[in-house]
């Protein structure tokens, strides 16, 4: 739930931020660009801190070197979160990262049918983490194509 959260709270601040008068974030699409931003941030740091062994975990046993494939993704992750906040960047940005996060849904089913752990607690349940995925999509697919 912590990237749901980071991504409201994130797109929340940033739009009162902009109704505050900051004009970069004035309007709901250059908030979401930042809560999207932050939620990544969370999300990448995690691919390289303590919970790095529960995400090598999670990648389906089909795939060839785990440790790897978490890195890219954590560094593709942060390198989306930065492209996210230019608008000369935001789109493309954005594009990608709801093309990573539909190819990384299987690590989280995987983990799921598995009923592996994060961090000490049981992965989210399938539905609620696809849930939770469509609405992470849909926000990148929000910027990719909005205005």
């Amino acid at each position: 739930m912590a990237p749901l959260i980071a991504l409201l709270t994130g797109t929340a601040v940033a739009r009162i931020a902009g109704l505050l008068g900051v004009d970069a974030l004035d309007g709901w699409h250059p908030a979401l660009r930042v809560g999207l931003a932050l939620m990544l941030v969370l999300t990448g740091t995690a691919h390289f801190a303590s919970r790095r062994a529960d995400l090598i975990a999670m990648v389906p046993p089909a795939l060839p070197r785990p440790d790897l494939l978490v890195t890219l993704t954590g560094v593709l992750e942060l390198g989306g979160a930065v492209a996210l906040l230019p608008p000369a960047t935001a789109r493309w940005a954005a594009a990608g990262l709801a093309l990573l996060m539909l190819a990384m849904f299987p690590a989280n089913v995987s983990a799921a049918r598995r009923r592996l752990t994060l961090a000490g607690r049981p992965v989210t349940p399938l539905a609620t983490r696809t849930a939770l995925q469509l609405v992470f999509v849909a926000a990148a697919l929000a910027v990719a194509l909005g205005g």
